[in-house]
Formats: structure tokens, sequence, C-alpha cells
């Protein structure tokens, strides 16, 4: 049997738009449909409904090969069913990531003890330490308990960029529009998909103000830097069609393109942001073992002897 994930938006909002379905027969797998449905009674953003539910369906495919079922009832479940998993994983051909592991096993073991309180508890001593719980609010003597089963993680050595790379990494930016959209990332902290989801109407060049909508629906004000002012000033005044359309960064697709300033622009997508992101600078060789080494080439030549092709920004480059 192959399993998949759907999206089926409902106007239930105790019901979870991220359903795991079996793809031949479309019958819904009842015991994880209803973790994701208690998940999203809990109002958990909808990118995490489906981190959560792509680390089960990974465990459906598992748990089915293993005992050819998507049943799951107290009775087969044993104290070692999570170290079997991280067997598995860590078997692989290619094996995951030691946090994508532990990320994995974390939302098995939360959803097993939510749906079957009375199941054994996971042991697996070789993977867990022990270490003292303190009171709730600080109150009495701390008690001993058990973590949970975790994976080592590999540690990252952060290098930071020299001047060199710095200069490569800005002169590999072609529009005002992507300088003002790494410029929002790099000066106000910004999340990629906060950048994409700005209106024109959440920006005020006059306060030097920006409103953002965030992750889990919130909103905040945040202050915009001298530098972020002056690089989207630049882009609205040059660049951006003249047209009441409310996303702050548009591309022109299709048959807008090369056509008059007055043609429909398409808002930027995830997908074109992250294309548009893997044609960058190159990366450093500590980011080269994480993203892979197809992100690490240069996909067009640098201005030469590092000149700098945003003569507007100098400060920048």
């Amino acid at each position: 049997m192959t399993f998949r994930i759907v999206h089926q938006p409902a106007a239930n909002p105790a019901r979870s738009p991220f359903r795991i379905v079996e793809q031949n027969t479309g019958r819904e797998i009842e015991w994880v449909n209803r973790y994701l449905d208690i998940l999203c009674l809990r109002r958990m953003a909808p990118l995490t409904l489906r981190g959560y539910a792509q680390a089960l369906l990974h465990f459906l495919r598992w748990w089915e090969s293993v005992h050819h079922t998507v049943t799951i009832t107290p009775a087969a479940l044993t104290e070692s069913i999570l170290l079997d998993y991280v067997r598995f994983q860590s078997g692989q051909q290619q094996p995951p990531a030691g946090c994508t592991i532990n990320q994995r096993v974390a939302v098995v073991d939360r959803a097993l003890r939510s749906l079957f309180p009375e199941a054994p508890r996971q042991i697996a001593p070789a993977l867990q330490i022990r270490y003292w719980r303190r009171a709730p609010m600080g109150l009495g003597r701390p008690a001993p308990a058990l973590s949970r089963i975790r994976v080592k993680e590999e540690k990252r050595t952060i290098v930071p960029l020299s001047v060199d790379e710095v200069a490569r990494f800005w002169a590999s930016f072609r529009t005002s529009r992507d300088l003002a959209i790494v410029g929002l990332m790099l000066l106000q902290g910004l999340r990629s998909r906060e950048v994409l989801a700005l209106n024109r109407e959440d920006v005020s060049l006059t306060e030097a103000q920006i409103r953002v909508h965030g992750k889990g629906d919130k909103t905040r004000f945040l202050p915009l830097a001298p530098e972020s002012v002056q690089l989207l000033d630049h882009y609205l005044r040059l660049e951006r069609p003249s047209v009441a359309t409310p996303p702050l960064f548009v591309s022109l697709k299709g048959s807008a393109r090369g056509a008059s300033r007055s043609a429909l622009p398409v808002p930027l997508s995830p997908p074109y942001y992250r294309r548009q992101k893997s044609q960058s600078a190159p990366l450093p060789p500590y980011l080269c073992q994480r993203h892979g080494a197809r992100r690490c080439q240069p996909s067009r030549p640098h201005a030469p002897d590092g000149a700098c092709q945003h003569s507007d920004y100098p400060h920048l480059c």
C-alpha cells in the first residue's frame, strides 16, 4: 500500500486540512488524522501541521512495511517500537541527519502517548539520559526523569564569511527588488515567507515602519533601517509596476514580461524565491555540506575584479 498527504481545506476549524490517505482507494488513516485534528484544535500553524503530517507519514510507511497493516492497537505497541524505528532510519542507504531522526521520533512519541495512553512507555537506555526535573513553579524537590529517545546530532561549525564572499554575494543580485528582499531579511530579521507575504500597504516609508504577518497569524510592527528604506524606495519608484495589486514584491510572467509597465504582475511564490536563492552567490564550505554541492556552484559569472554592479548602493557591496 502507498500513502500520501492531501490538502483538503474544511470549514470546520477543528478538522485538520492535511489528511493522510491511501493513494489507490482514498481511504483515510483514522488514527493519524485523529491526532492531526487534535493539533488543529490546539491552533497550530498550517506549516507546523504539514510538518507533523510528513513525520507521521514516514512512520506509517515503516509500520505498514513491518506489520502489514495500518491499524495500531495498544496490544501491538511494545517498549521498543521507537528503537526499531530509529534503527530502520539509521540503516537506510542514505541515512537522514540526526536532527531529522529526532524530530520524527519526537512527533511519533507524542502521537502514541496522546492516542494510546495505556501503551507501554518507550525505553531505550542507550539513547536516553536521566536528569532531574524541576517541580512546577520551583516548589518542592526535583524528581528523577528519563529523556526522550534521541540520537547524537552533528555540531555545525559556524565560519564567518570573508570580505570577498560578502562582496560576491551582493554582486550576484541584478535587480533592486532582489536587493530589497535580502535587505529585509538581513537588516530586519524577516523570514522568507514573511517577506513574500508583505503587501504594499504594510510598508510606510515616511514613518520608517513595516507591518509583518508572521507565524501563527501574528502581526508585529518593526522599524525600518535607513538602508532598508532606501532599497524599498528605489524598488517602488523604478522597478515595481504602477498597478494597484496588494503584493509588495511582484514579477511579470508570460506575455506580460517585456510588455508595458501597466501589465498585470504576478506575486512572488516560495518556489520562485527558492529558485532565485539557488542562483545567487556560492555558499561557504560549511553550508555546502548542508545544502548539497549543486547549490555551491555559481550559476552565472560575477563582475570582474570584484566590481560591484549596484552603483546606487556602494555601501552594500
